[in-house]
C-alpha cells in the first residue's frame, strides 16, 4: 500500500553520502524534530533526474528552506557512493542530503517503487517529492510513469 497524506514516515535505515564516506541513517534521525522537503529519483545520472529534477532543487534550495523547511533531501534506490559522485557532479555542495536506499527498503515500504527491469535498473523509486513535517507525510506528490510535473521544486513550493 502506498504511503499517503497524513501517514508516518515508514522505520528504515539509509544512508548519507557524506564527504566521510557512508553513513547510516534512520528515517526517525532523518524526519524526526523537523520539516524536511524530499524528493525521489528512479536513478542517479539517468537524463530527467540529471537535466531537471535536482537542479531544480538546487537551484530553489534557498527559497524552499526560506519556507520553513529545515532539510531537502534527494533520495534514490542506488548506493551512497553513487549518490555522492552524483552530487559533486551536480555541484550539490550543502543545499540537499544525497541519501542512498541502496536496498530499496524504504522505497517498498512506503510503497513507492517501480520496476525498471525493462530499461535494466530493476526495482527503483518512483519519481516522486513529499513534505514532511515530525515525520508525517503532509504532501505527496507522485508522478505518472514517464512524467515530470509534480515531483519538481517549483510545484514542491507551491505547496509550502
Amino acid at each position: 500500500m502506498t504511503i499517503k497524506v497524513g501517514d508516518r514516515i515508514p522505520d528504515a535505515t539509509l544512508t548519507l553520502a557524506t564527504e566521510e564516506g557512508p553513513r547510516p541513517i534512520t528515517t526517525k534521525e532523518l524526519f524526526g524534530g523537523r520539516k524536511v522537503a524530499l524528493f525521489a529519483v528512479p536513478g542517479a545520472f539517468t537524463p530527467t533526474c540529471s537535466a531537471k529534477h535536482l537542479p531544480g532543487f538546487v537551484e530553489k534550495a534557498e527559497d524552499i528552506k526560506t519556507k520553513g523547511v529545515d532539510a531537502i533531501a534527494c533520495l534514490s534506490v542506488n548506493d551512497a557512493f553513487v549518490m555522492k559522485a552524483w552530487g559533486d557532479h551536480q555541484g550539490v555542495g550543502d543545499k540537499i542530503m544525497m541519501v542512498a536506499d541502496g536496498n530499496g527498503d524504504f522505497t517498498r515500504a512506503a510503497g513507492l517503487e517501480m520496476d525498471g527491469a525493462r530499461f535494466g535498473m530493476g526495482q527503483r523509486s518512483q519519481r516522486y517529492s513529499m513534505i514532511v513535517d515530525d515525520g508525517v507525510v503532509k504532501e505527496l506528490n507522485v508522478e505518472a510513469p514517464g512524467e515530470f510535473k509534480v515531483s519538481s521544486a517549483d510545484y514542491l513550493m507551491a505547496q509550502l
